[in-house]
């Protein structure tokens, strides 16, 4: 039996400018999984600590997108799965694409890496249609890409890596109240004005240029959401106070997470992403709402081995 223990990372999407097909990999906030080889043919799911998670295969984001990968790979091999959840559902941070991409990594990477990165990306996304309903790209990329990540196109799939300016940091608060992703999305307007959308494409092509660039300034004006933002953030408490006291201390720019209802702020540097911190704490210390607060560099390298071995009989 072949077992492989992983780091599966946090991430954020959107970014601001880009719904849907914009994210990036965090470095120190996670899951861990455990993922096996085993002699009995299928996939189960047969430990989960941290999080009340379904243990049926059909049900769980991890154990669905194993079997979409095992159905292209074309071999009913046995894979044990176990999950220990650091990441909280529904945070807004990518705790579904955590699951689905670390287990198809590190089946893949078992098997003796089969498919490329990218195409494990397709696989994952089964977990994140399983997950909300929608089979979208922008958390599971990064999370086996690293760094930061676009979409380019769904219909064919095609997803670039971006360029990650190593003095980039992200500080996110978690407030612990619950908003479904289907809530979020139902808020959102499916036809927007073509003043908006020129709006939108020309910030998101500047944050890409920023990246590559090393532009923090190009990037900051580009982290600016006229689309989404102004619908799905009346779901999330002191939304507009938190924004602007992080960037009144330094905030590249700050937006929603994911679907939320985390808040995400990207600084130059970790003193700035410290100083941020403190500042946002000050705001939900007031609320009465419990909440986390991660600060992180970006993860340029992804899913992370902590352990593998081999056993033989």
């Amino acid at each position: 039996m072949k077992s492989i223990k992983i780091f599966a990372p946090a991430t954020v999407a959107n970014l601001s400018c880009g719904f849907d097909v914009l994210g990036c990999c965090l470095d120190n906030v996670g899951d861990e999984m455990v993922i096996s080889i085993t002699a009995d043919p299928g996939v189960k799911i047969t430990k989960i600590e941290g999080a009340n998670l379904p243990m049926e295969t059909h049900k769980n984001v991890a154990g669905v997108a194993v079997e979409a990968f095992l159905k292209a790979y074309g071999e009913n091999i046995g894979v044990a799965i176990e999950i220990y959840k650091k990441i909280k559902a529904g945070s807004g941070i990518g705790s579904s694409a955590a699951s689905s991409s670390g287990a198809v990594w590190a089946v893949n990477h078992l098997l003796g890496n089969p498919f490329t990165t990218h195409e494990l990306v397709k696989f994952a996304m089964e977990g994140e249609k399983l997950a909300s309903g929608n089979a979208h790209a922008d958390n599971v990329a990064p999370a086996l890409l690293g760094g930061f990540t676009l979409v380019r196109s769904y219909d064919p799939l095609d997803i670039i890596k971006l360029h990650s300016p190593e003095d980039l940091v992200m500080t996110v608060i978690h407030p612990q109240i619950e908003v479904k992703t289907s809530d979020s999305r139902s808020v959102i307007k499916h036809k927007v004005t073509l003043k908006k959308a020129i709006h939108q494409w020309g910030n998101l092509g500047g944050f890409v240029a920023g990246l590559f660039t090393e532009d923090y300034d190009l990037i900051g004006r580009s982290l600016d959401d006229v689309i989404i933002e102004p619908l799905r953030s009346i779901l999330i408490p002191e939304f507009n106070n938190v924004k602007n006291a992080a960037i009144a201390k330094g905030a590249l720019g700050s937006g929603i997470s994911g679907s939320g209802p985390s808040i995400f702020a990207l600084s130059k540097g970790m003193k700035v992403a410290n100083d941020v911190a403190t500042a946002i704490q000050d705001i939900y210390e007031k609320t009465g709402i419990d909440f986390d607060i991660h600060i992180s560099k970006i993860n340029s390298k992804g899913i992370k081995i902590i352990e593998e071995t081999e056993y033989r009989k």
